[in-house]
């Protein structure tokens, strides 16, 4: 039976979907229908955490087991709060490296993905749409830089974000979260990264 430790914020722990329907428990669900064994995802994601917020989390929790998969998206709240990349990428760096050792040291068995474009969305309306865009990309190129250097796998969902991110369908109600629709996009890469 495999575990899996899903780490990030609003997107991990799904903001305004039922719980089934973030991306970590339909990963899950998918990678069942693929006949692999893996229990229930146990999430540290509260909505509004930034990298140090996560990382304190962390600690707090005390987490002593180590786990088959781990996944990592993080981000978004940085950004919006408009701190560094060199910030972020300092910050990240450390969660990532936390994340192999939650993977018993495999870097293979991590997973980071890419932070979502909200600036597209209906929440972010009068706002600088093409700086937020800017931003994010900056934050994703310095994440998937860091991801590769340390040899774990980065999954790209930023593009669905912003195909998708004007479509009532994909959206919560705030306007500013994604669906358990999006979600699925997600959590099908996912699925098909961890059962290759």
């Amino acid at each position: 039976m495999l575990s899996y430790l899903a780490l990030g914020d609003s997107y991990t722990i799904g903001e305004q979907v039922p719980y089934a329907e973030n991306f970590p428990n339909q990963a899950v669900q998918l990678l069942h229908r693929k006949g692999i064994a893996i229990s229930d995802p146990v999430i540290i994601a509260v909505t509004g955490w930034t990298t140090d917020e996560l990382a304190a989390a962390i600690r707090e929790r005390n987490l002593k087991e180590t786990f088959s998969i781990v996944s990592l998206l993080i981000g978004v709240n940085n950004q919006y709060r408009g701190r560094s990349v060199d910030n972020y990428m300092e910050e990240f760096t450390a969660l990532l490296e936390q994340s192999i050792h939650f993977a018993n040291g495999h870097t293979d068995k991590v997973f980071v993905l890419s932070i979502p474009d909200w600036g597209v969305t209906p929440f972010a309306e009068g706002k600088d749409r093409a700086t937020i865009a800017k931003e994010i990309d900056a934050y994703n190129a310095a994440a998937k830089k860091i991801t590769r250097s340390h040899k774990c796998h980065f999954i790209e969902i930023t593009e669905s974000t912003r195909i998708n991110g004007t479509d009532a369908a994909y959206l919560a109600e705030d306007g500013l979260h994604p669906s358990g629709k999006e979600y699925a996009i997600w959590a099908q890469r996912l699925a098909d990264a961890v059962a290759n």
